[in-house]
């Protein structure tokens, strides 16, 4: 969606390539910053009931499309867990880490492979969101099962934590969509003016 816009502009490379990699910096940020607010509020078990990360993550895959966005996702758990890591109580745990950039990455990744029809109709950006979040807990869910025998991880546990997590996928299913089209529309609304 956000390559449309640069596009039409007639933006060189270069300057797609700062722009796109500054909105992914500041995802990432958010992505990092979001989680550390919502444990000072709910405390842990608020983290797993409204899963914080994943809002930018799902923003970064509509917005900034497949490749763009699957950085976005596979680098927000990674460079929250080495800024928190330096506090002593690392998010995520080490031992969940390698899990969580999967599944974000697939969130991220399959929003962003929705991106060119959003650009076209905002209303793409709901089936985006969903599809990414039942692919990427699926993607997370099957890892689990593949290594429960080396790792303190079981598929009822993280099973509890996804069905914990509906009404934070709920909730975002909702407003993920609502955020790209107010998005989309004010990048219209600048194409227009141009």
């Amino acid at each position: 969606m956000f390559e449309n816009a640069l596009t039409y502009r007639n933006i060189s490379s270069g300057r797609k390539i700062a722009y796109k990699t500054i909105i992914s910096a500041s995802l990432v940020a958010l992505a990092v910053i979001l989680p550390q607010i919502v444990h000072l509020a709910l405390g842990q078990p608020g983290g797993v009931q409204w899963l914080p990360m994943y809002l930018p993550v799902l923003i970064g895959g509509c917005l900034l499309g497949a490749k763009w966005g699957f950085a976005v996702g596979a680098a927000s758990p990674l460079v929250s867990f080495i800024i928190t890591f330096a506090s002593g109580n690392p998010m995520p745990m080490a031992e969940r880490l390698p899990f969580m950039m999967a599944e974000l990455a697939v969130f991220a990744l399959v929003s962003g492979l929705f991106s060119k029809k959003i650009a076209d109709n905002g209303l793409w950006a709901f089936p985006a969101v969903i599809l990414a979040q039942v692919t990427g807990r699926a993607v997370f869910l099957g890892l689990i099962v593949l290594t429960q025998s080396f790792t303190s991880f079981t598929a009822a546990m993280i099973w509890s934590q996804i069905q914990t997590g509906f009404i934070g996928l709920g909730v975002q299913a909702v407003i993920v969509p609502i955020i790209i089209i107010g998005l989309r529309k004010l990048l219209i609304r600048e194409k227009e003016n141009d």
